[in-house]
């Protein structure tokens, strides 16, 4: 099923979304959903700021004369294996990640990463030669996907259904928080004649995880996470004190915690956490191939020469000067995140689809500008041409933000609670894979074709679109639970069934509301 309708009608049948939309509350004007996002900012939303960080710091660090005359200047394969190193690390730990999740829950895998991270931290900024900057960097890889995993699943399974799209969008792009901030720093420090200039960004990187391990103990574990371990009076009363501001006669909690354990004790049943099950149905197959193409087109989209190589890139149009390039960095990182943000917040009236494949055409058609613009510079040498690649740079950048807050929203939505570690698992699996193998691949490229390497990415980029029109389903509308009927059909189970409850669970509620109301009203004298 791939049109809008189909996520529609799920909504307009669903009880939930029907209680929802009849609060009109804003979540600001509600103190504890309020301190609750307060917190998530530092202790989750943060977390791709330290992937974000570490994008931008190496390309920044390129242009930092200390470094480079400390580690000879690394060039080709050995600067190839440097970037990769970082999600070659996160390649080695996928595998457990989920079982971790699952097993000790969304805020201790957070917090476990965050350890790692800070340890990887520490050997960076101590680096004596390349070969103890390469072990820190496959360090701080491997500790990346616990925190990223964790915080992505705690957000989607714990917020407001109202912001849920809209804030796990902007963790994803806090990324680029990150990267501003190593933008910005390796800007001020470049200049510095000492290995300060260098250790400085590295230390810097330490802060995100820092955040990280102050708020977490502030906020509360996953509702769901809580269900499947059965210790559904303290799932309760988390979603009463924020879903509900403490009201536990709340229509909406009712229901929404109704749907979550019919839903939670259907898919356990069917089910035994194991890899081999998300190969063993169609709509299984079908989340892991998507999980697959997101994780793969969020980094072979052309964006790996703007994350990693850009100094590279604008080297290749005359621009040289390592003050212009750093301030180059700072001055798209800037861009790349407002565009990005502004994206997130589109979750809330864009359809899925329509958001995914406006970026995906958009990028055909610049990268397309970009490459042709590139040659002429090759051809002619001229300023406006190193200007209109510039721009293009920026406006490519700007199409690519369009999608980029999809990423963890669209996949925690597909995959079902049983198997949504494992679905992230797979998406960051395939998204450090291909990034690495960029990473490696891309330098070697550019050294060897110039601009005609961009030519891969432009084809590259059509057969990514086609594949998004024909496989990616519409999942904007329903809650979690009820998008497993959009990949499952009837067999997703209990969804008719959950409706029917949940009506019958709400209607019994509000005939209480009712009855005391009334006793009340008896008891005032006149």
């Amino acid at each position: 099923m791939h049109s809008q309708s189909d996520a529609k009608q799920l909504a307009d049948q669903s009880e939930v979304i029907r209680l929802l939309e009849a609060d009109t509350v804003p979540w600001y004007r509600k103190p504890n959903l309020r301190f609750l996002y307060f917190c998530l900012v530092p202790a989750a939303l943060g977390v791709e700021m330290t992937t974000g960080y570490d994008g931008s710091v190496l390309n920044g660090l390129q242009a930092v004369a200390s470094w480079q005359s400390y580690f000879n200047t690394p060039s080709g394969a050995l600067l190839g294996v440097l970037n990769a190193s970082y999600n070659l690390g996160g390649l080695i730990t996928l595998p457990i990640v989920p079982f971790f999740n699952d097993k000790f829950g969304r805020k201790h895998s957070i917090t476990f990463g965050s350890v790692i991270l800070i340890i990887g931290v520490i050997l960076q900024s101590a680096s004596q030669n390349v070969g103890m900057f390469l072990a820190s960097r496959l360090i701080l890889g491997t500790g990346i996907p616990f925190a990223v995993s964790g915080a992505s699943q705690l957000l989607a399974e714990l917020t407001y259904p109202r912001e849920r799209a809209v804030i796990t969008g902007l963790f994803n792009t806090s990324w680029f928080i990150g990267s501003i901030m190593a933008a910005g720093v390796t800007l001020g420090t470049y200049t510095m004649p000492n290995d300060w200039g260098w250790r400085i960004p590295s230390i810097v990187q330490a802060a995100p995880s820092i955040l990280q391990i102050i708020f977490i103990w502030f906020i509360p574990e996953s509702p769901r996470w809580l269900l499947s371990k059965d210790r559904s009076e303290e799932a309760f009363d988390v979603l009463v004190k924020y879903h509900g501001e403490g009201d536990r006669n709340s229509a909406f909690v009712m229901a929404e915690f109704h749907e979550i354990s019919a839903q939670l004790k259907m898919e356990i049943e069917n089910s035994k956490s194991r890899w081999i099950e998300l190969l063993q149905t169609p709509g299984n197959r079908k989340r892991s191939l998507i999980a697959l193409c997101v994780g793969i087109f969020t980094q072979w989209s052309g964006n790996g020469l703007v994350s990693y190589y850009l100094a590279k890139v604008l080297t290749t149009v005359g621009v040289k000067d390592k003050r212009t390039q750093n301030i180059i960095n700072l001055s798209l990182s800037c861009w790349f995140w407002l565009c990005a943000t502004g994206s997130a917040f589109l979750t809330r009236f864009i359809p899925r689809r329509t958001q995914f494949l406006t970026a995906f055409i958009g990028m055909t058609a610049l990268f397309s500008i970009w490459t042709g613009v590139s040659a002429g510079y090759a051809q002619h040498a001229s300023h406006s041409a190193a200007a209109a690649v510039i721009v293009m740079i920026f406006l490519y950048t700007s199409s690519y933000s369009i999608m980029q807050p999809l990423t963890y929203t669209y996949i925690t939505e597909v995959f079902p609670f049983v198997h949504r570690a494992k679905g992230v698992a797979v998406l960051q699996f395939f998204t450090r894979g291909s990034s690495a193998f960029n990473s490696f691949v891309n330098p070697i490229g550019m050294d060897a074709l110039q601009w005609k390497f961009y030519l891969v990415y432009v084809v590259w980029l059509v057969v990514e679109t086609t594949i998004i029109f024909f496989l990616y389903p519409e999942t904007k509308g329903p809650t979690l639970e009820e998008i497993s009927y959009i990949f499952d059909g009837p067999e997703a189970g209990a969804h008719q069934k959950i409706q029917d409850d949940e009506k019958q669970t709400v209607s019994h509620i509000d005939t209480v509301v009712e009855v005391k109301a009334g006793v009340a009203r008896s008891n005032v004298r006149p």
